[in-house]
């Protein structure tokens, strides 16, 4: 083959970015072509994504992709669970709400009221988190009821984009499954995504059925852009592709594992711990530990764990920005290098750090609460929050152990956290694991490969990690100091205990 090129345009939760990738048939080549902040806002204590303003940074991107040759495909990956409601005419009728939203406060009780929580795993396998679109939904229906009623189409946000730019409205399969109303235990036919809308408990949170779009399997060519996006950006001729819509999905594919056992850890905002099956794990274990069953490529489960990831610490620089101290993030790392290890500790998937807000202060007052040296420094409080992160992958990856009846040893990190060397460390430390870092642009890389299975240029997922240990440099961490982060995971596990007993 000759040499082609596709543009993945990915989105994630603090900033989206347009890469090209130049692809030889052996090797792959990125280059990122424009990086923006994926925008949001608050009104009258809500907050939303501001999709239309996203958009027109996507219109940039396809508009300096000009510059780059011709383009074989266009693919886009975003975060989870986020929807927006299309009525009659094709219309937006309100601006996504975003994730962290208030709104659902205390949604999820009041749902499981209506539905026991155990028939809703039974039937979706997913992780309960308030942030689910299936929460979302009911809250956005007991608040704002007529926009449930004049909605066609319900889209989760990479559905949106490649509506906009193809309309075209289906939902990609990766990313319906974050949603806990998709039931994949149902097998798929021929071509056909696995499973299917578990319809029974959207009925029965009396949401109609009729807005759920047809589910579509990742790979799957969308169709040329829309007319007249192409001629208001000046590109004809561009295929869409739907691929592994769902960031976490989209990494995962990338990993470019030769191990037959290994975890994986999707790390950004969120961190996503697990391994990759071909059935969903649905049983008491999964149920207790509150791992969820994600859809993958070919039918695949991304079988893992959410975990609040760096968003705390992004949460920090933001606030510590405001108050007029600009820290990038390699200069945090250099400051928590020469703090105190094992300070304190904070569990980050503790509700209090979900939502924006003082972050530093929330840390402290976490501290406080559980009897710990409280951090007020920087550099402590950073160092706080990375080995806090560690250990709480050792929790978890000791659960996974636990429910898949496996040893594992290697763990890939991929995404941007894999840039954090110091990260990377602590968690090798701390799992007492061979850590592989890389490639820091896993979703970006999975989104373009991906969409050259589409077209017919890579046979199969296999091909698809050669090609990427082929293309990118990977870093190999050993467990360190194993003795003092096995004391502090002894403390660590405690300090979860006595939050579970609050």
């Amino acid at each position: 083959m000759g040499v082609k090129k596709y543009l993945a345009i990915d989105l994630g939760a603090e900033s989206g970015r347009g890469i090209v990738g130049e692809f030889n048939g052996e090797k792959i080549k990125i280059k990122e072509i424009h990086r923006f902040p994926t925008y949001n806002t608050n009104v009258f204590s809500h907050i939303f994504w501001d999709v239309l303003k996203i958009f027109d940074e996507i219109k940039i991107i396809l508009k300096k992709t000009k510059e780059e040759g011709e383009i074989s495909g266009v693919g886009v990956t975003t975060w989870g669970v986020d929807c927006a409601y299309i009525g009659g005419g094709n219309l937006l009728l309100s601006n996504p709400f975003h994730y962290r939203d208030s709104r659902t406060d205390g949604i999820m009780e009041e749902v499981f009221s209506i539905i026991p929580k155990e028939e809703i795993f039974e039937k979706t396998g997913i992780q309960f988190m308030p942030i689910n679109t299936l929460y979302q939904l009911y809250s956005t229906k007991k608040e704002f009821p007529y926009i449930i009623n004049s909605t066609e189409k319900l889209l989760f946000m990479p559905d949106l984009f490649n509506f906009f730019l193809t309309g075209k409205k289906f939902s990609e399969y990766t990313i319906a499954t974050t949603s806990q109303m998709y039931n994949s235990l149902l097998e798929g036919q021929d071509k056909a995504p696995r499973g299917n809308w578990a319809y029974d408990i959207i009925e029965k949170l009396n949401i109609p059925v009729s807005i759920l779009p047809e589910v579509i399997s990742p790979g799957t060519f969308l169709g040329k852009m829309e007319k007249g996006i192409s001629e208001e950006i000046g590109l004809e001729d561009i295929n869409i592709y739907a691929v592994c819509s769902h960031d976490t999905s989209s990494a995962v594919v990338s990993i470019p594992a030769k191990e037959e056992k290994y975890a994986y850890i999707s790390s950004g905002t969120w961190s996503l711990l697990g391994v990759e099956l071909f059935q969903p794990i649905i049983n008491d274990k999964s149920f207790n530990y509150n791992f969820t069953n994600e859809g993958g490529f070919g039918g695949s489960i991304t079988f893992l764990k959410n975990i609040m990831g760096l968003w705390i610490l992004q949460e920090c620089r933001r606030y510590w920005e405001k108050e007029g101290n600009y820290y990038d993030y390699p200069t945090l790392t250099e400051i928590a290098i020469n703090s105190q290890p094992f300070y304190s500790f904070i569990d980050v998937n503790d509700g209090v750090f979900l939502f924006p807000g003082n972050m530093p202060e929330k840390i402290k007052e976490y501290c406080k609460k559980t009897g710990q040296k409280i951090p007020e420094e920087i550099g402590q409080i950073v160092r706080v929050i990375l080995e806090s992160l560690a250990l709480e992958y050792r929790y978890n990856i000791e659960n996974l152990e636990q429910i898949i009846e496996e040893k594992i040893d290697v763990v890939h990190i991929v995404g941007g956290g894999s840039q954090n060397k110091l990260l990377s460390q602590f968690s090798a430390s701390s799992m007492k694991k061979i850590v592989i870092t890389g490639p820091s642009e896993a979703t970006g890389i999975g989104n373009l490969l991906v969409q050259a299975i589409g077209d017919n240029e890579i046979s199969d997922v296999s091909q698809l990690r050669e090609i990427v240990r082929n293309s990118f440099p990977l870093i190999v961490f050993q467990p360190r100091d194993t003795s003092n982060w096995e004391e502090s995971y002894e403390k660590y596990k405690k300090l979860k205990e006595f939050h579970d007993g609050l």
